[in-house]
């Protein structure tokens, strides 16, 4: 079986450090069990990181042209090997990509680490350094799980969409508070604001929804486009714990009206999370 030739090199990707020529996983200085042609794959994509890694080149590369092996069987269960010790998964990946009938791609950032930064044979580094995680090419912060940033993001908007339907449902009682502090015009222009910016809301956040359960690819540039009406629209409804004063106390209402001005901003960051722009290298 023919393997990349690496010469002693060694990359590191997140926690992990991967040593070619030794043919070693590390993850945060402790040796993992990957080897054979699983190891001879990783090493293959962090030899080409970001480009498309056709299943023809994996084949010619890992296994000699007379050597008679079910092929896609034996590449999937490489693959698959790859993803379990790297706690990766073919639905969102944070290491390795499927790309439908063309290939596979290595996603994460790399940095290849040169020989002087050696690692002990008792599993640990010799350096005193600290294994360097992945960090967001644009926020500086270590890349968490695609599935926990959209699992938020969605959860903001189903909050926003149960605060939309719940003052629709009590549009009355609105108006009652609202009659109590505010002159009649006054009442009258609030319930009218918060009926239109619901009805406005409504859509947009199915559309959020939907558009983050799907993972649809484009959702960053979308998002960015539209986060000025977004914060807009955050920023109004962000008063609404007033309406409650009575209820819960102005302190609770002003804590509750703090965190809700915040809180498109944290939407702007976990989208830009879980869609990071493309790595250097990586194809268009």
């Amino acid at each position: 079986m023919a393997g990349p030739q690496n010469n002693r090199k060694i990359i590191r990707f997140g926690v992990f450090e991967a040593d070619l020529g030794a043919g070693e996983l590390r993850k945060s200085g402790v040796r993992l069990r990957l080897q054979g042609q699983p190891f001879q794959v990783l090493a293959f994509l962090l030899e080409r990181p970001g480009e498309v890694v056709s299943r023809e080149e994996l084949r010619e590369k890992l296994w000699a042209s007379d050597t008679f092996v079910d092929f896609d069987h034996s590449l999937n269960t490489a693959i698959n090997k790859v993803r379990d010790v790297l706690g990766d998964s073919a639905s969102s990946p944070r290491y390795v990509e499927t790309l439908a009938r063309r290939g596979y791609r290595f996603i994460a950032p790399v940095q290849p680490v040169g020989t002087s930064h050696a690692v002990s044979t008792t599993g640990t580094p010799a350096s005193t350094e600290a294994s360097s995680v992945a960090l967001h090419p644009e926020l500086e912060v270590p890349v968490p799980h695609r599935g926990l940033t959209r699992g938020l993001f969605a959860l903001i908007q189903i909050m926003y969409l149960s605060f939309y339907l719940a003052a629709l449902f009590r549009l009355h009682r609105i108006q009652e508070i609202a009659d109590a502090f505010l002159a009649p015009w006054g009442a009258t222009a609030l319930t009218a604001a918060v009926m239109i910016t619901a009805g406005v809301g409504i859509p947009l956040r199915c559309y959020l929804i939907s558009a983050v359960g799907f993972d649809y690819q484009r959702l960053g540039d979308k998002f960015r486009q539209m986060f000025p009406f977004v914060l807009g629209l955050d920023q109004l409804w962000a008063v609404a714990p007033f309406l409650l004063t009575e209820k819960i106390g102005l302190g609770a209402a002003f804590a509750a009206a703090a965190a809700l001005l915040y809180l498109p901003f944290s939407e702007r960051t976990l989208v830009r999370m879980a869609y990071m722009p493309k790595v250097e290298g990586r194809e268009a």
